[in-house]
């Protein structure tokens, strides 16, 4: 279980994100929706351990995360797809794969999953990342993420730049990874994204959480609609 309490995020005298909590139990999909600026991305970095932080209390099962580097989170099970990709441009496909199980042995990882859930990523498994399309590259980030077998996944924009049919194809995965038990926090702008793929939200307005509740209840809430389904 991941477990956030009174997270706040500064950049020197700028807050990016005050008093955020939430927990995440095995099996949840969990959105976190918000305009640009509303300190989506600073929360997710903050639990990874990417950004200045303090916060009440900050677990992942028995480890505490406000004492764990960065680096060991994925030993953890804490798996994270990064805004913008960030896939390693000048190696090929399947080594950015690889990369993304450095704590497994080599010979047991879910390479052979991840090629079924993304064929267009074993095509392609000697092609340079940096010659994919963005869509592709957000496959590979995703792909990446998943060969370390987390538990609980952390997503950050994974529509941003994506044309309508890709967005739902990564959603249609999303679905499955969660269908098979994979913990999701999905990060996005894109709250009609968000409210297909996750069974609850939260909507950050101004760093700070605005509104909680099923994402079948908010996706109906005239505020939520109204600022950011612009209905």
């Amino acid at each position: 279980m991941l477990r956030v309490e009174g997270l706040s995020v500064h950049y020197g005298g700028v807050r990016a994100a005050h008093d955020v909590s939430f927990t995440v139990v095995p099996g949840q999909s969990l959105g976190i929706i918000g305009a640009n600026g509303a300190g989506k991305t600073s929360t997710l970095k903050a639990v990874m351990g990417l950004a200045p932080r303090q916060a009440r209390g900050l677990r992942f099962g028995e480890v505490d995360l406000l004492k764990a580097a960065p680096h060991t989170l994925v030993r953890h099970g804490l798996g994270y797809v990064p805004e913008g990709r960030h896939v390693f441009p000048g190696l090929p496909v399947e080594k950015n794969l690889l990369l993304g199980a450095y704590t497994s042995s080599w010979k047991q990882t879910p390479i052979d999953e991840v090629y079924e859930l993304f064929p267009v990523l074993k095509e392609m498994r000697h092609r340079l990342a940096g010659a994919l399309s963005g869509g592709q590259q957000q496959m590979l980030a995703v792909g990446r993420a998943l060969m370390c077998r987390p538990k609980v996944m952390l997503l950050d924009e994974p529509s941003m730049g994506l044309s309508p049919i890709l967005v739902a194809e990564i959603a249609a995965v999303l679905k499955r990874l969660n269908d098979d038990g994979l913990a999701i926090v999905l990060v996005e702008q894109n709250a009609k994204l968000t409210f297909e793929v996750t069974t609850t939200c939260l909507v950050m307005e101004n760093g700070e959480i605005a509104a909680t509740g099923t994402s079948a209840d908010l996706r109906h809430d005239p505020r939520v609609r109204r600022i950011y389904l612009g209905l």
